[in-house]
């Protein structure tokens, strides 16, 4: 799918669920077009295009509260700071077999978006192999990056790289928190199962940590073929498994340094 770097970074996200964000990409891309700016305008999806036939439906309404009650901060071009909810008014329809949503953006979100130009195109199968949410928003956002040309590096505040992985004001305060529990696993997973390469360093003044680096690329041939290899293994086990690629890929990057 392809959806605009202007909804990839977003403040305020950090209470989004890593569900929360599947279903919102799924809606904006069955959207997607010139009649999502029309006001009032909606939209209609199949229920079972947001969720696994085994899910309750009671899951998806709690996703699509969390979408409503959320609200973001977005930067237009001007450099103004625009707030609105991400999804507007919806009902869920259903059926002895099946089911539909029917929902609408806010206004600002649709003028936000109609005139983008820079897109991320994103992978399905990638988006539905993520175990955490600050790795699906790590994947965006080096998406995004990844059509830039000669850059490849980036330097972020804390607070910035908080905002970027969608990390919820108050949780993850003390930096080895951050680092255990959200920059770790984001990175190794968006290593292993994206056809990205990425890497978040802190930036130090003396031994106090102040900000990040964040570097990315594409991979080569062999990389992609073993992270598309690795999407198509059974979820049982994976954690071990990247884990175990990416100690080995550190014990290989020590040998190769001295």
């Amino acid at each position: 799918m392809l959806k605009p770097a202007e909804l990839i970074e977003l403040r305020g996200v950090g209470p989004l669920t890593l569900h929360d964000r599947r279903v919102f990409n799924s809606l904006i891309e069955a959207a997607w077009g010139p009649d999502m700016a029309v006001p009032g305008r909606e939209f209609t999806v199949p229920t079972a295009s947001l969720k696994h036939a085994d899910e309750p439906m009671s899951r998806l309404a709690e996703s699509i509260e969390r979408l409503m009650q959320t609200i973001v901060v977005a930067r237009a071009l001007d450099g103004a700071e625009m707030r609105f909810q991400l999804l507007g008014a919806n009902t869920i329809r259903t059926t002895t077999n099946a089911g539909t949503l029917t929902y609408s953006f806010w206004p600002q979100l649709a003028a936000l978006v109609r005139d983008s130009s820079i897109f991320a195109k994103l992978d399905h199968a990638v988006m539905r192999s993520f175990s955490s949410k600050y790795a699906f928003a790590l994947y965006e956002a080096v998406a995004r990056r990844a059509r830039l040309r000669h850059v490849f590096r980036e330097n972020f505040t804390i607070e910035g790289i908080r905002d970027l992985l969608g990390v919820e004001a108050g949780k993850l305060v003390p930096y080895k928190n951050l680092k255990t529990k959200a920059i770790e696993p984001a990175v190794v997973e968006v290593n292993a199962l994206t056809p990205y390469q990425v890497a978040l360093e802190p930036r130090m003044d003396g031994r106090k940590v102040v900000g990040f680096i964040m570097g990315w690329g594409v991979k080569d041939e062999t990389g992609m073929r073993d992270a598309y290899a690795e999407i198509q293994r059974p979820r049982v086990g994976r954690k071990e498994r990247l884990n175990k690629a990416a100690e080995a890929h550190v014990i290989l990057d020590e040998q190769m340094s001295h």
